[in-house]
């Protein structure tokens, strides 16, 4: 895997703590919910500044690792923090060293099958090891990138 250096960006969206074993339970998700309000029309209308019309997921706030609990935020980029809307939250994705990896296929399908890989090669000794601080995903028209900090 390649390492490339990400640069910083700021995204405001909705937040939601939880685990990989609570999205693996119907009953206890909630990242699905997430999705649903993030992809509303209009759910970023009222977000002023935005870099490009991208949905953004930060992971962060990592417990430890990703048996551990984390949280995710869905929005969109923005130049600068704008007075946030009711209910939305701004967080900073400093730059660093990431692994990049594309994601192309029927979503969410292809974006679950990939964390999915990703967790297992994380089992297996992946090199350059995760760090765990924050992980990103970059949602367009014809697929995703996910960006690991290492």
């Amino acid at each position: 895997m390649d390492v490339i250096e990400r640069g910083e960006l700021t995204v405001v969206g909705l937040a939601v703590r939880t685990t990989n074993a609570e999205e693996a339970d119907p009953a206890r998700a909630r990242l699905a919910r997430l999705w649903q309000r993030a992809s509303a029309p209009g759910a970023f209308a009222h977000v002023p500044g935005r870099l490009d019309e991208n949905l953004y997921a930060v992971l962060t706030d990592y417990e430890s690792d990703h048996h551990g609990a984390y949280t995710q935020v869905v929005g969109v980029a923005v130049r600068a923090v704008p007075k946030l809307p009711e209910g939305m939250v701004a967080v900073r994705v400093p730059a660093g060293p990431s692994v990049k990896i594309e994601v192309r296929g029927p979503m969410p399908g292809a974006l679950i099958e990939t964390w999915q890989q990703i967790w297992k090669h994380t089992e297996a000794g992946a090199q350059p090891p995760r760090s765990f601080r924050t992980d990103l995903e970059v949602h367009h028209g014809d697929g995703a990138e996910i960006y690991l900090s290492v």
